[in-house]
């Protein structure tokens, strides 16, 4: 149960997010620098037990691009039946020549996600000069077939990123553009809990199942929040007596994660709240920015983005008020993507798209703030 604090500090949190979310949605956009160009690349990874026996990470590299570079919207989907849509950006689009150098963001996307589904907030990052690395996680992302491991070693899409940084670093094209200095990460759902651990949170993944005891209707608890893995703890179980290597890996849950490259980090929605370490989040050091939506069903604020921002010292946390809840923060639908993914796009259009201009506003904000432009 949540303390009578955290219930006011939910209230008066979601009333100021709903003054400073009506000031946002009046404001004209923030002008960016640059039109964006993005590409795909793929770096070395840990990837095989979690079912791609490639040993490479699928990553989108977002930049910004020369000045006068024509762009098309940004589209998901099969060619002329896109299912989701949102922005501007012009694909293999020539490298803006200054500044020399930029800052850096790793992005990580939630369970069954895929890199594109932050596609408004990779694309905001770049217009306003910044170098974003978003990646496909092994075994947990819509373009591949689900594992059980994918989707249970969770803790292992931290070293994702730090993989992708690394890559990034060594590729011969964007490596010399980025400052090494200035390395930020942002992600959602679980991808903004995998943010909070490259940044030392630590979890416990036992404890999901002292908080499903008390809470078993939570989606994180009934399986709802994982529908691509049916009856995922029953196989989990019976690859931890079968696969010493799974074992092994399962049994690594609670080691840290922590990147000392990554100097600020911005979660969205974050998932799991419960299995992290409180210890943990109190010893992060770097900036940490979150947000969420009141009207979140599947990681209820009061479970997750609330306690994180508590325990974290210093931390800003946004709640933007009712209704905007968990998939609010995938990029937009189209009429078809609405037809085949209803759940995920009762909320779709302008209301959806506002929500995240504001929070795209928010993120280049702390990353200015914190690891620079």
């Amino acid at each position: 149960m949540q303390s009578p604090f955290v219930n006011r500090f939910s209230r008066a949190l979601s009333a100021a997010a709903a003054a400073a979310l009506a000031v946002g949605l009046a404001a004209p956009a923030a002008a960016a620098d640059a039109p964006v160009g993005y590409t795909s690349i793929s770096v070395p990874g840990n990837t095989a037990l979690r079912g791609n026996a490639s040993g490479r990470l699928d990553v989108i590299v977002w930049y910004p691009a020369t000045a006068g570079t024509a762009t098309s919207p940004i589209e998901v989907g099969p060619p002329g039946q896109s299912y989701f849509t949102e922005g501007e950006a012009a694909p293999g689009a020539p490298f803006a020549a200054s500044p020399a150098t930029l800052p850096f963001v790793v992005v990580s996307h939630g369970t069954g996600g895929t890199a594109m589904d932050l596609s408004w907030l990779c694309a905001a990052l770049a217009a306003h000069g910044y170098l974003v690395a978003s990646v496909n996680h092994p075994g947990n992302n819509a373009l591949e077939a689900p594992t059980v491991a994918g989707a249970t070693l969770w803790w292992q899409r931290a070293d994702d990123l730090s993989r992708v940084i690394d890559g990034v670093l060594a590729d011969p094209n964007f490596g010399p553009r980025v400052d090494p200095a200035r390395i930020g990460a942002a992600g959602f759902s679980l991808g903004g809990l995998t943010v909070l651990m490259i940044a030392g949170a630590r979890a416990d993944a036992s404890r999901l199942q002292t908080y499903c005891a008390h809470d078993p209707a939570t989606q994180v608890c009934t399986g709802e929040a994982t529908p691509t893995v049916p009856n995922i703890e029953a196989r989990a179980k019976a690859l931890t007596a079968s696969d010493p290597a799974y074992r092994a890996a399962a049994l690594a849950n609670r080691e840290s994660h922590r990147d000392p490259r990554v100097k600020a980090v911005f979660s969205i929605a974050p998932a799991l709240g419960p299995t992290i370490l409180p210890e943990s989040l109190a010893s992060i050091d770097v900036p940490v920015e979150l947000v969420a939506g009141f009207g979140d069903p599947v990681l209820p604020v009061a479970d997750n983005a609330i306690p994180d921002a508590l325990e974290i010292p210093n931390a800003q946390l946004t709640l933007w008020p009712k209704p905007v809840g968990h998939y609010t923060f995938l990029t937009d639908c189209t009429p078809l993507g609405a037809q085949k993914f209803a759940p995920i796009c009762t909320d779709a259009g302008p209301g959806r798209v506002a929500v995240h201009r504001a929070t795209a506003e928010l993120a280049v904000a702390f990353f200015g703030r914190t690891i620079g432009r």
